[in-house]
């Protein structure tokens, strides 16, 4: 109740009303096409990179910038596509980032030289950037106290992915090659142009424009398919919760009622979101090995190691356990403490492999790294998306997840060259540095979002973290 004007209520309200139910379920099987595109696009690189450089007689250097690239691109688009999306809604982000990711996808598989294919690659990068702006959409349906647990789900559509793309790559590649494979893992991106016309815009983004008509009638929709009612009143946005509370509502704040729409947002919420200043935004203090004799070498242009897809398409499944676990720990133990326990326990793992190790042994040390990975890389897409209010909410993960894409383009040459150069343990010792100190990050973030409502402006973030 919001004094004597009438009932009222919020968008977190509404949807804790209306439930988890089948309008949930159809978004997530969309995003979560999308995940599985993401997923498969990036699997993908480990067998399409060894059967190119045999094919076009690469060096090894050259087949690293065919990863490298792909990462390049990611940097690119999700700094690019959040914005987008920020300023202009989810669903043309994902359309944008869906038809990129198709056509350069498809493309790439009748390149006929390694520029043109890197290229192609680079776009194909790009358009995966937009992968936060699907997992933020999905994020905005979903009500609060079930939001850990069924953005877990969510991730767990990568993990079909990388097993569905292991599985395609051990038919498809040994008969009908490294060309057929690119074009078939593209497949997943067109479909979700196919069933784009009938995706709903966020009513949280919607509200937030001022588009209170539109956000109602989304609400509504959800209501009819989960067989539920919306809450008595009128939907209001935490702004305007706020400047009431406050008891200093400035003249002509009047409460958005479902009978027309303002065309503008609630004061104190920028509505156009530019780039430079969704960035400003953002940086607001508010927001808050091995006893075999090793030789330093290039692999032979023209030679390729022989990729064992049984055993890639084995260790996908490391990430079941790790999905399991992050659906038990992420709203028990928290998105902060999940998130450093399990980066501390991957360096238990890694540990050993700095000195020769039996093969059994070191397949078990991966698989238990890999699971403990895959816990910290599912519970930071729930928690990056909930630090941030809606008005940047996919510029901010877009920005973080284009960061971690630096990491995705140095991987490649750096390990690779580490290895190639008999320095397995210093590559080693590289990832448990980084691994340490994401883990030593993490226990210094501020905020702790389990169990908390999204919000909406950079004013309700605030006064939440204040209490």
């Amino acid at each position: 109740m919001m004094g004597d004007e009438g009932l009222c209520y919020t968008v977190d309200d509404a949807l804790l009303a209306l439930g988890f139910g089948n309008f949930q379920i159809l978004v997530l099987a969309y995003a979560g096409i999308g995940w599985v595109s993401e997923a498969m696009e990036m699997m993908l690189l480990s067998f399409v990179g060894p059967a190119v450089q045999s094919a076009w007689n690469l060096s090894p250097h050259q087949e690293s910038f065919i990863t490298s690239a792909v990462f390049a691109g990611m940097l690119i688009g999700a700094y690019s596509w959040g914005i987008v999306s920020d300023k202009h809604g989810r669903r043309k982000g994902f359309l944008i980032t869906a038809t990129v990711t198709a056509a350069a996808g498809f493309l790439s598989a009748f390149a006929p030289n390694y520029l043109l294919l890197i290229s192609l690659r680079c776009l194909v990068g790009i358009g995966l950037g937009g992968g936060p702006v699907l997992s933020s959409w999905f994020l905005e349906f979903v009500p609060a106290p079930n939001r850990g647990t069924w953005m877990v789900v969510f991730s767990a559509f990568w993990t079909l992915g990388t097993i569905f793309e292991a599985s395609l790559a051990w038919i498809v590649m040994p008969k009908l090659g490294w060309r057929w494979l690119l074009a078939l893992s593209s497949l997943p991106s067109s479909f979700l142009l196919l069933f784009y016309k009938v995706t709903p815009e966020s009513p949280r983004y919607l509200c937030l424009k001022g588009r209170t008509t539109d956000a109602v009638n989304v609400l509504e929709k959800i209501a009819r398919l989960n067989g539920r009612e919306l809450p008595s009143g009128i939907l209001v946005s935490d702004n305007q919760i706020e400047l009431y509370d406050t008891g200093n509502p400035s003249e002509g704040t009047n409460l958005l009622s479902a009978g027309k729409n303002d065309g503008e947002p609630p004061e104190g919420v920028v509505s156009n979101l530019g780039g430079v200043s969704s960035v400003l935004m953002l940086m607001s203090a508010k927001l808050a090995s091995g006893h075999s004799k090793c030789v330093p070498h290039n692999l032979d242009r023209g030679k390729s190691p022989d990729v064992s897809y049984k055993d890639v398409f084995i260790a996908s499944f490391a990430e079941l356990p790790g999905l399991l676990l992050s659906a038990a720990a992420v709203d028990k133990l928290g998105r902060k403490l999940s998130m450093s326990t399990m980066f501390f326990l991957c360096c238990i793992f890694l540990l050993p492999l700095m000195f020769h190790q039996p093969e059994g042994l070191t397949t078990s040390l991966l698989f238990g790294a890999r699971i403990c990975i895959t816990v910290t890389f599912t519970v930071v897409y729930i928690y990056a998306p909930e630090i941030y209010p809606t008005s940047v909410r996919t510029t901010g993960v877009g920005m973080a997840s284009s960061v971690g894409r630096i990491g995705g383009m140095i991987c490649p040459l750096v390990a690779v060259g580490l290895v190639h150069g008999c320095h397995q343990v210093l590559a080693v010792l590289l990832f448990e540095i980084v691994a340490l100190l994401s883990g030593v990050c993490v226990m210094f973030f501020p905020v702790e979002t389990m169990g908390q409502d999204l919000r909406d402006s950079l004013s309700s973030l605030n006064n939440i973290n204040s209490t």
